[in-house]
């Protein structure tokens, strides 16, 4: 049984330690997600990969218990936490920026304009993900283990226990499908 097939069967007996190991042993990957996701949505304000695997980390500390078998798995999990504090960051953001209980003054109308809307970009593709769970939650999870951490297609493939194949048809299937949803 390999190292992190045993931190994993600690986690699911409630081991508190074993989930700080865990994510000691697989930091470097965790924070490789972060970095990848973070690079392909441009910067966001106050958020890098360091603190964005960190908030994942208390995520999933919190959530009690894991019961999750295999390193693939455990990882397709993390890409998930790592899109929900995503979703979250802009969601917040966007409420700040809309006003957020304190009055907005812009006296310059060329920088208001400048003010990308990256946030409601955000918002708008988790709508579009949750539309696509209700149509088909596979499609949803190979969107969120490509798009929110970065996996390639064998990882896909090795977590969700397909061939590469299906995970390309599902991918290209829920591109299609996501593009629709997003152009309404």
């Amino acid at each position: 049984m390999s190292d992190v097939t045993d931190l994993l069967r600690r986690v699911a007996d409630q081991d508190q330690a074993a989930m700080g190991r865990l994510f000691e042993t697989l930091y470097a990957d965790i924070h490789r997600m972060a970095r990848a996701r973070l690079a392909e949505n441009g910067p966001i304000t106050l958020l890098n990969p360091t603190s964005l695997a960190h908030e994942a980390y208390l995520r999933l500390h919190g959530a009690g218990r894991i019961d999750l078998d295999s390193r693939g798995r455990f990882m397709a999990y993390v890409s998930q936490v790592l899109r929900s504090v995503i979703v979250d960051f802009a969601r917040k953001r966007h409420a700040d920026r809309r006003g957020g209980g304190v009055a907005n003054i812009t006296l310059d109308t060329e920088i208001a304009e400048s003010v990308g809307n990256q946030d409601d970009d955000i918002v708008r593709i988790d709508e579009a993900l949750q539309e696509l769970d209700k149509t088909d939650p596979r499609l949803r999870q190979v969107v969120e283990m490509r798009y929110f951490a970065g996996l390639d297609n064998q990882e896909i493939a090795e977590a969700l226990g397909l061939n590469e194949r299906t995970v390309r048809r599902d991918w290209e299937r829920a591109r299609l499908l996501l593009a629709v949803s997003l152009k309404r």
